[in-house]
């Protein structure tokens, strides 16, 4: 799955912001009704799930981000950040105007949003992984449909009804510990990435744990 940030050279995006449009627009593809048996977009997405469920996340600004928006996709904005994510399909068959956009060298400065509002969906982003900005936009993604997962039909439909709202925060070493805890122990609405060490982090990093409204004390 293609994911495109947007950033603007002279108007870098909050880094926070940026993730949660990641996130919700990860989110938005996967729960389309596209997707759907029948939808023009169902054979591309079932083949991705039968297969190892990459995300890769590259960067735009200007023409190439204009060019982007054209691919089939949904974008979703955060406090003026964009990002948006793509019908999956075989690395090899990428569209030539996503593909010539560049992966390596993308990251933003750490910003520190406010607490999450109480009973809000998190992806929670290992703090101490110190991942750029476009490995954790890609562990964002895994983590939302891990999350995705988790719900009950009625959790799921109530929280579309929504607008399927999704906050991402870095979590720091207290934190991270109360949420490996909880995937250790099997607590419902709790979901860990297992990295497969192919980029920036070592094998079997937990690299995001999503929490459903659980989120661990601080």
């Amino acid at each position: 799955m293609p994911i495109v940030l947007h950033l603007p050279k002279n108007e870098p995006p909050r880094r926070t912001s940026l993730l949660e449009a990641v996130a919700g627009a990860v989110a938005a593809v996967c729960l389309d009704e596209r997707v759907a048996p029948g939808g023009p977009w169902h054979e591309a997405y079932a083949d991705w799930l039968d297969a190892r469920m990459r995300k890769i996340a590259r960067r735009a600004r200007g023409a190439q981000w204009r060019a982007a928006l054209e691919v089939p996709g949904i974008t979703r904005e955060v406090d003026g950040c964009a990002a948006r994510a793509f019908v999956p399909g075989p690395v090899d068959e990428v569209d030539p105007r996503l593909g010539k956009l560049q992966i390596g060298g993308t990251d933003l400065a750490r910003d520190e949003p406010p607490e999450p509002e109480p009973g809000a969906p998190v992806v929670w982003i290992d703090r101490a992984l110190e991942m750029s900005v476009g490995k954790a936009a890609a562990q964002v993604g895994h983590g939302v449909m891990l999350l995705i997962a988790e719900m009950s039909r009625g959790r799921l439909e109530r929280w579309i009804a929504d607008g399927c709202p999704i906050a991402v925060r870095e979590a720091d070493h207290l934190r991270w510990r109360a949420l490996s805890e909880a995937v250790a122990a099997g607590t419902p609405g709790v979901a860990a990435v297992v990295d497969a060490g192919y980029t920036e982090v070592a094998p079997g990093s937990l690299t995001v744990i999503a929490a459903d409204g659980r989120p661990a004390p601080a």
